[in-house]
């Protein structure tokens, strides 16, 4: 296969600094520029360096707005890729299905990951909400291709739209990390504290596994890892307890991230809407135990590696994980890894990706 020249935008670019488009983004174009290709990932946030592990950045500006953030920076990246000659473009996140026409006009094939229904998250108030389903219908003609990274949401873009999807989940590392540095600095034991990552909105329910674990008996504590731009009113719930075992040291990543999920005794997946969740994915392949609030996309992803909660249980559940012994609990990690080799591998992903952009440029070169 022939090196391409493919674009990535959509996310706030890479190294990731925030989630899982992000993550997404910086583990598939490191590797497709390790497979010959060459690969641009369109950036917000502006750095001294011009490149990441052989990945060029391209800084654009954008407006740091809730509503307009995303989509600005999108918009301005895309009139800044059709002055240039792609093989292939891939976009990520459905609220820039609108853009995706344009590089195609000049003969640019494109793909678009949908993630989740990103309408049903409390965040958004009735136009954003209005724009997201709108950018749903925009999103089964605009792209060339659309990708879905969970088979609830393939689904739902079948019947609801009565229109195919790639189905290409997200992956992760399965590996236990060995160093200890984050989590001791944390003032955590190893194997001795429960983890929850996510952005902290509303609908990822930061406030209720606080809650829940108040409730608690354990020596254990329970570290809230996560931060948002425009969710100041909600983090200050959440951080409001006098419960010395909880800390909320904001958001973490890298290696001090992957060193937090190896680690754990239990990890709590709490998220109401999307699709394949990043974290969830990452933490089985680390090993955890975990504990998923039961709708279709988690349960896709879990499966009987994990254990379902509800709202009305997480703290009978989580009561029961803390007082699991050693062996006990490594009989779930294990189970959580093997789950997440089988389904969900970077190399995987990225081949699929790469066979779909090929595709897609072949297609074009045949007209």
């Amino acid at each position: 296969m022939g090196g391409m020249r493919i674009a990535l935008l959509g996310t706030r670019g890479i190294p990731a600094h925030y989630g899982g488009f992000e993550t997404f983004a910086e583990e598939l174009a490191t590797r497709l520029v390790e497979r010959g290709h060459t690969v641009t990932v369109y950036c917000r946030a502006r750095r001294e360096d011009s490149s990441f592990r052989g990945v060029h950045l391209q800084y654009l500006p954008t407006i740091r707005h809730k509503y307009f953030d995303t989509i600005a920076h999108t918009g301005v990246s895309t009139l800044d890729l059709m002055r240039r000659r792609y093989d292939a473009v891939l976009y990520c996140n459905a609220a820039n299905a609108l853009f995706t026409v344009l590089p195609r006009i000049l003969g640019m094939p494109t793909a678009l990951n949908v993630d989740g229904l990103e309408r049903h998250r409390k965040k958004w108030n009735s136009v954003a909400k209005a724009w997201y389903l709108l950018s749903e219908w925009l999103s089964t003609w605009c792209p060339s291709a659309i990708v879905t990274d969970a088979k609830q949401i393939e689904t739902y873009y079948r019947e609801r739209y009565g229109k195919d999807s790639t189905f290409i989940p997200y992956g992760a590392e399965v590996v236990k990390v060995t160093g200890m540095e984050t989590p001791c600095r944390l003032g955590l034991t190893p194997q001795r504290y429960v983890l929850y990552v996510s952005r902290m909105e509303p609908e990822n329910n930061a406030l209720l596994v606080r809650q829940a674990f108040e409730r608690v008996k354990t020596e254990m504590k329970l570290a809230i890892i996560g931060d948002a731009p425009y969710a100041a009113e909600y983090i200050r719930q959440v951080k409001n307890t006098s419960d010395p075992r909880i800390l909320i040291p904001g958001a973490i990543y890298g290696d001090g991230y992957h060193q937090l999920q190896s680690h754990c005794f239990v990890y709590v997946q709490a998220t109401e809407v999307g699709g394949t969740h990043p974290a969830l994915v990452e933490a089985m392949g680390h090993g955890a135990l975990v504990l998923y609030l039961d709708n279709p996309e988690n349960r896709e992803v879990a499966g009987n590696a994990g254990v379902p909660f509800t709202a009305d249980t997480l703290t009978q559940q989580l009561q029961w994980a803390v007082c699991l012994s050693r062996a006990e609990r490594e009989v779930w990690g294990q189970k959580a890894q093997a789950r997440a080799s089988q389904r969900y591998s970077w190399d995987a992903v990225t081949s699929a990706y790469e066979a779909l952009l090929a595709d897609l440029q072949s297609k074009r070169d045949s007209k």
